[in-house]
């Protein structure tokens, strides 16, 4: 688990303690692009939603996609934050993790291409054009960073050699 807050030190919550604030997690690099993630799926998705997007059906996927993403990001940044991840020590969370990054990472593939294909410039409303071409932007910028997380969690999940069963287990012997 090396690339993930807290992998290093002892495990410091048991389960019966309430949770507590990790701040080496807000300095972590899984910390500063979980918070990108929100900060950019934030953008995508109200840009979006400050249009007429309900006219067209592409906007639709890509308003799921931001929105869907953007609100487990929160969720797992919540997670992270308040060291929940190891009050559940049974879950794999590098791996977890890793395929979430995966599948959001593929998945905003397909919402910035189809936003960006279906901005037309020749638009009836300029501040539509406008707000739609940004969040494509910000829908490619936003992939980057999921595409990136997914190489740090798949960083983390290998570990030093060990696979994710092992390092649960040993965690807590």
């Amino acid at each position: 688990m090396a690339g993930l807050p807290g992998a290093s030190r002892a495990r410091s919550a048991s389960p019966g303690s309430p949770p507590a604030l990790d701040g080496s997690f807000l300095v972590s690099p899984l910390g500063w692009l979980m918070c990108a993630q929100a900060v950019l799926g934030l953008l995508v998705w109200s840009l979006i939603a400050a249009t007429t997007y309900h006219l067209h059906a592409a906007y639709g996927w890509v308003m799921f996609v931001s929105l869907f993403f953007w609100i487990l990001t929160l969720l797992f940044f919540v997670t992270y934050l308040l060291q929940l991840h190891q009050k559940f020590y049974m879950i794999p969370w590098p791996l977890v993790l890793m395929i979430y990054n995966a599948v959001a990472t593929v998945l905003y593939i397909t919402a910035f291409v189809t936003c960006a294909a279906a901005v037309q410039p020749t638009s009836w409303r300029q501040w539509d054009y406008n707000r739609r071409a940004a969040a494509s932007f910000f829908a490619c910028v936003t992939m980057i960073t999921y595409g990136v997380s997914t190489f740090f969690s798949f960083r983390a999940w290998k570990g030093l050699g060990s696979n994710a069963a092992t390092s649960q287990v040993t965690d807590h012997v």
